[in-house]
This record gives structure tokens, sequence and C-alpha cells, in this order.
């Protein structure tokens, strides 16, 4: 698993004084990019990563003063897709959870292609022990 810690930042909040809800799509960013670097260097020469699908759950507000934990694991490995969630924490609470479809694509021939070997290997390192891989 992946962990991040954010302060969260004054102008991330809204009139009601907690986080706008637009914010939350960018810690997702944020935690999911060491996974990127997997790939290699993307180019639209290449075969590289493309985001299928993002989806967020707002489970409680989140408030400026303290720091959010952004946690990032893989929790589904399909042929050439697989599936990352995030989990937003703020003093020991789950905040906002967060669900990213990634494709392997092939930029040239506009087309999904299979994960390698090596690149699915590296991905089953960033599990949650309390959330096993989905096949």
């Amino acid at each position: 698993m992946l962990s991040e810690d954010f302060k969260v930042r004054f102008y991330e909040t809204d009139a009601l004084g907690h986080v706008n809800n637009t914010v939350i799509p960018g810690w997702i960013e944020t935690g999911r990019l060491p996974i990127f670097e997997f790939f290699g260097e993307m180019s639209p020469e290449t075969q590289s990563l493309i985001v299928a699908r993002l989806e967020v759950d707002y489970l409680f507000p989140i408030y400026f003063g303290s720091p959010v934990t952004v946690n990032t694991y893989v929790t589904r490995m399909g042929g050439s897709s697989f599936d990352i969630t995030t989990e937003v924490w703020q003093k020991d609470k789950q905040c906002a959870k967060g669900k990213s479809v990634l494709v392997y694509f092939d930029y040239q021939k506009e087309c999904s292609v299979k994960l390698p070997q090596d690149i699915r290997e590296r991905l089953a390192t960033i599990t949650h022990r309390e959330h096993p891989l989905d096949a």
C-alpha cells in the first residue's frame, strides 16, 4: 500500500469550512502517481496508462487544520486494466474513498493491451492486507 500525508490548505475549503468536493479527486490522483512510474516514460508513441473511470464516495467532511492521509492500493487486476482504491483519512476516520480504473493503452494502435508480467508483479506488491487482490 502507498501512503502519503497532506496538509489541508485554507484555499481548499469552502464557505462551510470543509474541504471542497473538487479537491478529493486531486488527492486521489496524487496518491496514484507512483504507480505510473512502473510504466516508464509517458508518450503518445508508447504504451502507457489511461484513467478510464474515477468514482468518489464522500463519507465525512474534511476540515482545515488537521492533516489527511491518503492510502492507495491495487484491488483488482484484469488482462489490460486494474483497479486502484484510495482512502482519505483525517483524525483516524475514513472521510472519502475512491476507485480508479486504469487501462494499459497503446497510443499508436488506439487500443488496450495486455499488462506485462513484470508490471503485474510490481502492481501485486501494492495491495492492502485487509483487502485481498481480486483476479
